[in-house]
């Protein structure tokens, strides 16, 4: 039976930096063209301790202070992206952290575009899934109510639970060949949703 692939739709967080937040619009306008949806959005002036939180990752590293200093030094832009490998797409976007390196590497990235030069790089971008479950709720505490599936779970699932429903109406479509194939495939799809709720007649009296 042949398999169906899809790409898995995660969310990330993309953060637009002090220097460059007057441009939002413009890079925000650059990550949509690219797919991306945007979930949720917010200004807003980090405080310090809010930056040293943000980044106690790199807490140790020499340029730590730095790092922290520049960030709460204006405003931000963050954002939920959410696309098809949100996360890998987000950081091919971005491009290399040093802005210097991404005009040699890839100049079409944003980072080499916006960034100025070392950690003023224009935007933040997350490396991983756990990575943007954490800085999500970072910025958005009340808007997140789960965890986010990772790919793994999220590519069970799809095989478990769609793929088998899917193939078995792209085969019916392709024996009934009808002239509008797409709603004829959604009609099919909504017949035998295998999750559709059963509903028992009462017993008559």
């Amino acid at each position: 039976m042949p398999s169906i692939s899809f790409g898995i739709v995660d969310r990330t967080l993309c953060m637009i930096k002090p220097d460059v937040v007057d441009r939002a619009p413009e890079i925000i306008e650059k990550i949509k063209n690219e797919g991306f949806q945007v979930i949720q959005q917010r200004r807003l002036l980090m405080s310090a301790d809010q930056a040293i939180d943000f980044y106690s990752a790199h807490q140790g590293k020499a340029y730590f202070d730095t790092l922290t200093a520049y960030l709460s030094s204006g405003p931000v832009v963050v954002l939920v992206l959410a696309r098809a490998d949100a996360i890998s797409a987000l950081l091919a976007l971005a491009g290399p952290e040093d802005p210097d390196e991404a005009r040699v590497k890839k100049p079409t990235s944003l980072r080499a575009q916006y960034g100025a030069a070392g950690r003023k790089n224009g935007l933040h971008a997350s490396l991983s899934v756990e990575e943007a479950q954490q800085e999500i709720r970072f910025f958005f505490p009340s808007n997140i109510l789960e965890p986010l599936a990772n790919s793994q779970e999220t590519r069970a699932y799809l095989a478990a639970t769609v793929n088998p429903t899917l193939l078995r109406g792209l085969t019916e479509l392709c024996k009934n060949k009808p002239q509008e194939a797409v709603p004829w495939l959604a009609n099919w799809l909504l017949e035998n949703n295998p999750n559709h709720p059963k509903v028992e007649e009462p017993p008559e009296c």
